[in-house]
């Protein structure tokens, strides 16, 4: 019994020993076919399996050769068309009227930018005459410098003025000398003694049964100055109304939505533009433009039609050409007396037009005509319903 488990482990060891064996021609056999078609594995590629490939990044693609860019040619002089566009020229400024009413500008820098843009907005308005007698450096507290109580009923006497526009205060905030004392600015006294001295110069225009608008002063750049302003605004406001005046203020169209100083804003078209100089005081042409155009309105009431573009001058040079009655037709007319409108009666008559009988003419009307005869009289010669052929040989009128 023995014996016999020996035999069979022996043949077991021959068949594993046969079958290693045949295992290991079979890898040497794999391994030199892979080498035959170039494929390097080793002995755990044979046990294992084929490992994954690993990724090789694919060689660049090369790249295409461009042509360099051919070198243009320069046109010649002969080939080129030169197109020059020339903004249109502004209209040319109405010619004046002899009896156009004037519209006198004073005061200071400012009053002398406004007056140049009443000039602009009056531009096309042959009845209004913009004239501006502004001092820049002047005001109403250095008198001993330009004393506007004085030249004033000059000014007024040369230039005889339908309409006065003042505006000034831009220089005051400074002392006020007086005969008695000096008073410091922003103090009760100064602006008591302030306040008489607009009331001196705008009772000068009354006097003269002209109408006056006193204009309020913008904001500036320097804060203390802006808040200087807004309180002479006040000023002006309460003293034109004493004297009669009309006030325009003027300061929204300078400051922001908050009450703040700006340089650029909107012009008259709502178009973004600078409205300020450089020093945030002075004005540019559009801020001329724009200041003037608060005032434009107001100026515009007191001098009534005279405003209009259209205004013209009828005289023997523009009148049309009157054309004259047929003898038949200018003995039916009927003459009335012209009527008056300031006239209470109108045409001074206590009757109404068709209350007396007609004056009867000795030559029946056309309208008698076709009722007695049922026929309307020939047309003249040359009337649109003279449908009359000419005879032969001559030509129509």
């Amino acid at each position: 019994m023995r014996g016999t488990n020996q035999q069979a482990k022996t043949r077991q060891r021959k068949i594993v020993l046969a079958l290693s064996l045949v295992a290991c021609f079979s890898m040497v056999a794999e391994m030199a076919s892979a080498q035959q078609y170039g494929e390097r594995r080793n002995l755990l590629d044979l046990l294992f399996g084929p490992r994954e490939p690993r990724y090789v990044e694919p060689p660049p693609m090369p790249r295409k050769q461009t042509k360099p860019p051919r070198a243009r040619k320069k046109p010649t002089s002969t080939s080129i068309t030169t197109i020059t566009t020339t903004a249109p020229a502004p209209p040319p400024p109405a010619a004046k009227l002899e009896d156009a009413r004037k519209v006198l500008v004073i005061g200071d820098f400012m009053a002398d930018g406004l007056a140049d843009g009443l000039k602009e907005a009056f531009a096309a308005s042959p009845g209004v005459v913009i004239e501006k007698r502004s001092n820049g450096s002047s005001g109403l507290v250095r008198d001993d410098y330009y004393d506007w109580h004085s030249q004033l009923p000059a000014i007024l006497d040369e230039v005889k003025p339908a309409l006065v526009v003042i505006e000034i205060g831009a220089n005051d905030r400074q002392q006020i000398e007086t005969a008695s004392a000096k008073l410091d600015f922003r103090t009760d006294a100064w602006f008591k003694e302030y306040e008489r001295r607009i009331a001196v110069l705008g009772n000068t225009v009354k006097q003269s049964q002209l109408p006056l608008i006193w204009v309020g002063l913008p904001a500036f750049r320097p804060q203390s100055m802006t808040a200087d302003t807004l309180t002479l605004n006040g000023v002006y406001r309460a003293a034109a109304e004493k004297i009669g005046a009309e006030f325009v203020d003027v300061w929204d169209g300078f400051v922001d939505q908050d009450g703040r100083f700006i340089v650029t804003g909107s012009d008259i078209n709502g178009q973004q533009v600078r409205l300020r100089g450089t020093d945030g005081i002075g004005l540019t042409a559009s801020g001329k433009r724009k200041l003037a155009f608060y005032v434009e309105k107001a100026a515009r009431r007191h001098l009534g039609d005279l405003t209009s573009p259209d205004l013209v001058r009828l005289d023997s040079s523009n009148l049309p050409v009157l054309i004259d009655l047929p003898p038949a037709e200018t003995q039916n007319v009927v003459r009335t007396q012209p009527i008056d409108l300031f006239d209470p009666e109108l045409d001074g008559s206590s009757e109404l037009l068709g209350a007396a009988p007609l004056p009867v003419s000795s030559i029946p009307s056309p309208r008698e005509q076709l009722v007695r005869n049922g026929v309307l009289p020939p047309p003249p010669a040359g009337r649109v319903d003279d449908l009359r052929i000419p005879p032969t040989g001559s030509t129509a009128p």
